[in-house]
């Protein structure tokens, strides 16, 4: 019933419809306009999100390989300083006289003159 008014209802050709009809139109483009705009805005706040997301998660990555490597390093060192204190024992050691004789002794079978070196076995009899 509505379409049949409007279809018996004409137009009047006045400027003030004329002004009104570009009103309308002004309006329609402006709401047009202001939803590009915020269309544009959503997908470039989207995009910088997903943007910073994606970075932080390489960060997040890249600092668990690092951290990783690092304990890894940390107990390498741990090992090579102990080695290293091994070490510096060992030529404290050797730089001793009586522990070079003793060395010799028990491993090359190197004896004082009328010495005699007996080699016992290093596990228990078994009787």
């Amino acid at each position: 019933m509505r379409r049949q008014k409007q279809q018996n209802v004409s137009r009047i050709n006045s400027s003030y419809m004329k002004k009104y009809d570009a009103h309308v139109e002004r309006q329609r483009k402006k709401k047009k306009r202001l939803h590009r705009r915020l269309t544009l805005f959503a997908i470039v706040v989207c995009i910088t999100f997903g943007s910073i997301i994606t970075y932080h998660m390489n960060q997040r990555s890249l600092y668990a390989k690092k951290n990783e490597e690092y304990q890894t390093l940390q107990e390498e060192y741990k090992v090579l300083q102990q080695e290293e204190k091994d070490l510096t024992e060992k030529v404290k050691l050797l730089k001793d006289e009586e522990y070079v004789l003793q060395i010799a002794k028990t491993n090359y079978f190197f004896t004082k003159e009328g010495e005699i070196v007996f080699k016992l076995p290093e596990e228990a009899p078994s009787y």
